[in-house]
This record gives C-alpha cells, sequence and structure tokens, in this order.
C-alpha cells in the first residue's frame, strides 16, 4: 500500500511540520508499506485553473506530484489552522488533484495554541468527503506542536505517544482494509 502524508503548511519555517516528518519515520519504521512524505514548502503551484485529471495531464513540472497522488492508496494530510480552516497550499493541492475515490484520509491538525487545530479538523472532514475519501474517525489534533517536536521531527513530550499510536492504529487499520477491497469498492 501507498501512503502519502502530505506536510500542509507552505511556511519555511513550519512547526507543522516536524509532526509530519515524525508520522513519516514512525510509519516507514513501523510498517511495510511505501510511506512518502509531499512538503508543501517544495511545490509551488499555481492558483486552481485546471484539473489534472491523470498523470499525463499535469504540466511536466507537476507531473512527478501528479504521479504520487493519483498512486497514493490513502494520505495522512497534516494541517496548521489558518483563521479556523485547513492550509490554503493543502486546498489548492487537491483542487488540483479532485475525488480521490475511496482512499482513506488520516487527519492530523497542529497548532501552537490550545485548540491544537480542532476547527481545521472539522473543515478537513467536510473537505475529505467532497473528494469522495473516506475519514478515518480517529483524528490526531496535536496542541502546543511547537512543545511537542523539535525542529527534525523527534518526539519530546513522550506523553503525546499514546495518542500518536491510537491515531496510526486506527488509521491503517481502515486504510488496509479499505486497500484491500480496492476492486471491490471501484
Amino acid at each position: 500500500m501507498k501512503i502519502e502524508i502530505i506536510s500542509g503548511s507552505p511556511r519555511r519555517v513550519s512547526v507543522t511540520n516536524r509532526l509530519a516528518l515524525y508520522l513519516h519515520k514512525l510509519l516507514s519504521e513501523k510498517t511495510d508499506h511505501e510511506i512518502g512524505l509531499i512538503d508543501m514548502r517544495e511545490h509551488d503551484l499555481p492558483m486552481i485553473q485546471s484539473v489534472y485529471s491523470s498523470p499525463e495531464k499535469a504540466p511536466a513540472e507537476h507531473r512527478e506530484l501528479a504521479e504520487r497522488m493519483f498512486a497514493a492508496d490513502a494520505f495522512v494530510v497534516v494541517t496548521p489552522e489558518y483563521n479556523s480552516s485547513f492550509s490554503p497550499a493543502m486546498k489548492n493541492l487537491f483542487d488540483h488533484f479532485p475525488k480521490q475515490m475511496h482512499k482513506t484520509f488520516g487527519i492530523v491538525t497542529a497548532s501552537v495554541g490550545a485548540l491544537g487545530g480542532m476547527r481545521a479538523a472539522q473543515q478537513m472532514l467536510l473537505l475529505t468527503a467532497g473528494l469522495f475519501g473516506i475519514a478515518s474517525p480517529n483524528l490526531l489534533v496535536t496542541p502546543f506542536v511547537d512543545k511537542k517536536f523539535d525542529a527534525e521531527g523527534n518526539l519530546v513530550e513522550e506523553s503525546f505517544q499514546g495518542s500518536i499510536d491510537t491515531f496510526v492504529h486506527e488509521f491503517l487499520w481502515l486504510a488496509e482494509r479499505v486497500a484491500a477491497n480496492a476492486d471491490v469498492l471501484n
């Protein structure tokens, strides 16, 4: 199974990316799945003008990204909270590659504040449904992300590991079952 983790913040000094790095390392070490990391800081997608319905229809500079988006069986979306919603850069990404039919979405939010991006998580649930994705019901909401992870993506607040483990277990349980039955669903 191919899982793409999307680090949704375009900010150069992103604290949200710390969590994406941690999840990438954890899933790469603990599973046999192919785990990728799409960092929105590395992709300068224009504001949506046309939808890329296949890798061949994407412009050359975005073809590798298109191939990864279409090949993914599941996504873990890691977003900061921007004005009570998710990252506009990540929304723009999914606007270019919509209709992620029957793909599992693990929703992860992060904030330096006490709510941890809860409002962004609620908006991500709506977006996932709009993309025809399947949201894993267990969300990973991460308050004070700057205190939980260092700049290299290492967990420094060990008490948060239980929340991460529950999220990963539930996401993988659903994603593996959906991917195993893709031929029935499509």
